[in-house]
């Protein structure tokens, strides 16, 4: 890569440096100091950005002096590392907590219930439901025997833990484990499972005044009576996160990202395709860090990468192209989707759009097709030798840039698009002869300087190479 794209990429990792470190400092919200009851708001799967948000957002209630936090949850569950480090934040918060299932016709299902279950106050609105809970395969199948019996201990353990510590029903919570049972809101209080039902906040909160908490600071009474709510809202970092954390746009910034690559690896020296790739990676790894990811997929999309590299450097072989596209393909199917890995409890599905891995391959080969017919021809084939630019020819210039192998050169005082043979490179700085010329100002160069000839023979040698390129092209 040339001087050039070097520092592009440089450029590129601190505008994006300084971009993430903006977006983490931005103010979600005015600071809310002194005593409110802090609403916090989840919404959607239980995964690492939401559990980021609801741990930050638990310790920034507590420092500000919130009496009492409420979280207002609605989910159909998610990933059970990020279910684990949410029920822990509730556990340590240093100031009473409660859970909340609203509004009507939400529900906590999976990890939610797990994450009702662990707080001070389980609370639900009318027409609600809790449970299903059951551990399945990540395709949403039948664990193995032995496997469903690890699992299940393992579960079953936590359930029971967070049932002895909020003095709960453990066998009914149990149930929702074993027997996958899901219960409305009425019936998991009847049961034991919940404290209250609340219609709204307001009722929720003038029926916890004035009953004990256990928190992480010690023994607390409610007593919200005529205090303000303030939410804590998502900072803007969290809401970029919870924007790209989408499979399919993950998916594409690591499939563009790459390709940008590639084309500034072609091309050195072009800068803006080396910009925009090491900008989409950066967030494409980012992406994927905060997704169930396959790391064999994403292996699989970047050997793809390099494969479309050797095959530019030879145009013409096929082997490699053809592999890098079935790479591709395998890649983006195995990216997301947890084929190598149990769930602990029910997932929902994370996986590419179809129609996406198909178009997404489809404009690849395409691009393909387009770059290597660039490649064979050196522009169009047309207009070769005869043109004003004849007098080009054997003349003299310098590479201005890494040619593996197209990159641009000088000759005299201008700058030309330039090829070399293929397998072959030219490093920058070096001395070159112009050997053809194509249409589109497109030239071929060499480095090698013969002792002997004229320029007679040298065009002869050009009319040559055409002949020789033509025929090939006409029996592939």
């Amino acid at each position: 890569m040339t001087r050039g794209g070097v520092r592009g990429i440089g450029l590129a990792l601190v505008a994006a440096g300084l971009l993430l470190l903006l977006l983490a400092h931005w103010p979600a919200s005015a600071r809310a100091e002194g005593d409110h009851v802090a609403l916090i708001k989840l919404d959607g799967v239980i995964d690492a950005v939401s559990e980021r948000f609801i741990s930050r957002a638990i310790d920034k209630a507590a420092d500000d002096g919130a009496a009492l936090i409420v979280i207002e949850l609605d989910t159909p569950g998610g990933r059970a590392d990020s279910m684990r480090d949410i029920i822990e934040a509730i556990l340590g918060s240093r100031a009473p907590l409660a859970v909340y299932v609203s509004p009507a016709g939400a529900r906590a299902a999976s990890a939610g219930t797990f994450i009702t279950a662990a707080a001070n106050f389980a609370v639900m609105a009318p027409t609600t439901n809790i449970g299903a809970a059951a551990p399945v395969s990540s395709g949403g199948g039948e664990l193995p025997p032995t496997l469903q019996k690890k699992v299940n201990e393992d579960i079953l353990a936590l359930i029971r833990g967070i049932s002895e510590r909020r003095n709960r029903n453990a066998a009914a919570l149990e149930d929702t484990v074993t027997s996958a049972l899901a219960y409305s809101a009425d019936e998991a209080l009847e049961i034991g499972i919940i404290d209250l039902i609340a219609t709204d906040l307001g009722d929720l909160l003038s029926q916890l005044e004035g009953r004990p908490a256990e928190t992480a600071s010690g023994s607390v009474e409610v007593s919200t009576a005529g205090l303000p709510v303030r939410e804590v809202r998502k900072t803007m970092l969290e809401r970029f996160l919870g924007l790209i954390a989408d499979p399919n746009i993950a998916y594409l910034l690591l499939s563009l990202g790459s390709l940008a690559l590639l084309a500034e690896f072609f091309s050195p020296g072009v800068f803006g395709p080396g910009v925009v790739g090491v900008l989409a990676l950066l967030l494409a790894f980012v992406a994927v860090g905060l997704l169930p990811v396959s790391w064999v997929g994403v292996a699989l999309i970047l050997f793809a990468m390099g494969l479309f590299y050797f095959e530019l450097q030879a145009p013409g072989i096929g082997a490699f192209g053809a592999g890098g596209v079935v790479s591709f393909l395998v890649g983006s199917f195995l990216l997301f989707g947890g084929f190598f890995e149990s769930s602990v409890i029910p997932e929902p599905a994370v996986e590419v759009n179809r129609w996406l891995i198909g178009g997404m391959t489809a404009a690849l080969v395409l691009a393909l097709l387009t770059i290597l017919n660039l490649a064979r021809e050196g522009g169009s084939a047309d207009a070769f030798v005869g043109t004003p630019d004849e007098a080009l020819i054997g003349a003299r210039g310098v590479a201005l840039s890494d040619l593996a192998p197209s990159g641009t050169v000088r000759i005299g005082d201008r700058e030309w698009s330039a090829t070399t043979e293929e397998w072959t490179s030219i490093s920058a700085g070096r001395e070159v002869r112009v050997i053809s010329i194509y249409s589109g100002g497109v030239i071929k160069v060499s480095d090698s300087f013969p002792e002997t000839g004229s320029r007679t023979r040298m065009i002869v040698s050009a009319v040559a190479d055409r002949i020789r390129r033509t025929f090939r092209r006409d029996n592939t």
